[in-house]
């Protein structure tokens, strides 16, 4: 029994010491530790919060980390101010606005916001439960959460669970968490709290 004990113990002690802390993505000042890809609008206001809005060439956007992540949770914070149509991106790779990767939606009610989307792939890899919807707080601050461990990926929405999704093949992918804004125009989205927590 002293065996075993001391065997889980060990388990235990050696992850926590491989899991890190968290940290900030975002320092509430500028997009440093960012990249800006595309023609559309990403800027720190003066609130201290991070906005996303379409540009004249409505077109698609994204801010990526300049750093790969590969285990990982993040939390973070969005509020959706017009349209809404965004998301969060993970183990993605990109060519001028043409990204490769998994995304987690960030959408307007109805539109399947904690979602999981392949882009460039399979497309929708899972979709939330319809009832799900209504987690989704419209003109308000919500607070997403994502959790990425090989091929599993959990997502809650305002502390509700809102997928559980496995796969191969993204337990194979490698790459950067980006967030998107979608083409079309007319979208604004806020940003705040991004943190993440990286995982043996």
């Amino acid at each position: 029994m002293k065996k075993i004990l001391l065997a889980a113990f060990f388990i235990i002690a050696t992850q926590m010491m491989f899991a890190q802390k968290t940290v900030s993505l975002f320092n509430g000042k500028d997009l440093t530790g960012w990249t800006i890809n595309g023609t559309e609008k990403w800027y720190v206001d003066s609130s201290k919060e991070l906005v996303c809005e379409s540009g004249p060439d409505k077109q698609y956007g994204y801010l990526s980390t300049k750093k790969n992540y590969k285990n990982f949770v993040l939390t973070l914070q969005f509020k959706q101010e017009a349209n809404g149509n965004s998301g969060v991106f993970f183990r993605s790779t990109i060519e001028g606005v043409k990204i490769s990767g998994w995304q987690v939606e960030v959408a307007p009610i109805n539109k399947h916001t904690g979602g999981i989307y392949e882009s460039y792939g399979r497309g929708w890899m899972k979709q939330p439960d319809s009832l799900h919807e209504k987690y989704l707080l419209e003109g308000q601050w919500n607070t997403m959460k994502i959790k990425v461990v090989g091929g599993n990926v959990t997502t809650w929405l305002n502390d509700h669970m809102m997928v559980d999704l496995q796969d191969e093949k993204i337990g194979q992918g490698v790459g950067f968490i980006a967030l998107q804004i979608h083409d079309g125009g007319g979208i604004k989205v806020r940003w705040k709290n991004i943190k993440i927590q990286e995982l043996p």
